[in-house]
Parts: C-alpha cells; structure tokens; sequence
C-alpha cells in the first residue's frame, strides 16, 4: 500500500502522499452516497513519508503480532539487523537495508529512516515488547514536538461528476496552521468543533437527542459558519475536465 502511494495537489500549498485509510465503503451510507460507483478514503502525509515508512513495513517493524524477547538489552541497530538477510561484507546497517529495499543508501526514503534513530546504537531499553512497540517509543520521542514547532492540518474532498453533459472536479480544501506547540492546528480542528457545538446544544439551537454524528446539516452547518471565524474554512474550486 505505501509503496503506490498517490501524489495529491492541495491548490495554494503542495502536493501530499495519499494512501487509502482503512474501509471507505462503510461512509457511503453516513453521507447518503450510496449509489456511488467509487469512494476511496484516505491519508495525507508529506512527500516521501510513505515510502520511508514502506521500510518499516517490509522490514517487520510495524509488527504487533510477538514479543522480541531481550529488547531491552538490544540497540536499535541491532534489532534492525535481526530482520536483514545473513550479513553482506564490508557493509553497514544502512547500506543492507537499502539493499533490502532495493535501492540506493542515499535515497530519501533511507535518509528519513535513518534521521528516526532506528538505525543508531543507542539501547532499546523497553523490555519484551513487540516490534511494533518500539517502534512507537522510538517515534514519540524524535516527533514530539519543540515549543517552537508548528504542525499543520490538511484536509481535502474530491467529488468527480457529470453534469449538463460535462465532467466535472469539485474539489473542497482546508489547511490549517498550528500556532506553537500547544496552540496546535490539531487542537484547533479537534476542540473547536465540539465546544462550538456543545454551546449550541446548550442554547438549544441543536435540537437532536440521542448519540449523534455531525453529518446532520443541523450540526454541521452552524459548527462550519462559526468555525471560519477561527481561520478553518474550507476553499472549494469547481473545474471542468476534459
């Protein structure tokens, strides 16, 4: 799956790995598109994420499956070497793994993998855990954010249809920037939605009972026109296809 990523374009911004996320069939119902011939939905990363992390994959890595027993006494390298062919002269982790992955040592992918860590000698110190397991442990601590870092939410519909006789690509985007680490784009996009909706159940402008999902135009429609206040808005573009 990661190794046939799609490049998506976002209008005003870049362009974005895009791989499918999980069963996009079962929203068909939720947003009354039933009939449909096609519905795919899916991920967004920065460029060359998804090949990077393809490493991970083929290698074993994301594996939650067993226990690597000793981890904890093990180096990062170590374990990386536990997963390679039988060792190949003169030549170090990175350069086997390339081989393994049927590239170039200095390919971005490998590059990538190796700024995680992963490949370093510095002890796991994460007792019987699974590959999966350490691999997350390794990741929270090279992701975590710094004070200063800003992440940033991109989102975008794709609608292709035909109408009067033309084809035609609707496109919805919204991008939304993280202010530091704690006034984040993820924050902002989470939080905002559930406090603007929780006013309106309490001024009772939302009426429905019971457990609800915001596919109801009666919470979406008043969330969506406050939530443009805070700069998150989508941007919707309409062009014909040849």
């Amino acid at each position: 799956m990661f190794s046939s990523a799609e490049l998506i374009h976002v209008d005003g911004h870049a362009s974005y790995d895009g791989y499918a996320n999980r069963d996009s069939l079962s929203y068909r119902k939720h947003y009354g598109l039933e009939n449909i011939p096609t519905m795919v939905r899916g991920t967004l990363r920065q460029q060359g994420y998804c090949l990077a992390w393809n490493v991970f994959v083929q290698l074993g890595l994301t594996d939650d499956t067993y226990i690597a027993e000793g981890s904890s006494s093990l180096t990062y390298a170590q374990l990386v070497e536990a997963f390679l062919p039988s060792s190949a002269k003169g030549k170090n982790t990175a350069e086997r793994v390339a081989d393994f992955m049927q590239t170039n040592v200095n390919s971005p992918e490998i590059e990538m993998v190796k700024w995680t860590g992963i490949l370093s000698d510095e002890k796991i110190n994460l007792p019987d855990s699974t590959p999966a397991q350490i691999l997350q442990h390794l990741l929270e601590q090279k992701w975590k954010l710094r004070e200063t870092d800003k992440d940033m939410i991109v989102m975008q519909h794709l609608f292709e249809y035909t109408k009067g006789g033309k084809r035609i690509l609707h496109s919805s985007s919204l991008v939304v920037e993280g202010e530091n680490s704690v006034y984040t784009a993820m924050a902002k996009t989470v939080g905002l939605p559930a406090a603007i909706a929780a006013r309106l159940i309490l001024n009772k402008k939302i009426n429905l009972t019971g457990v609800q999902i915001p596919t109801h135009h009666s919470i979406y429609e008043p969330v969506l026109k406050e939530l443009a206040n805070y700069g998150v808005n989508f941007k919707e573009k309409q062009t014909e296809l040849i």
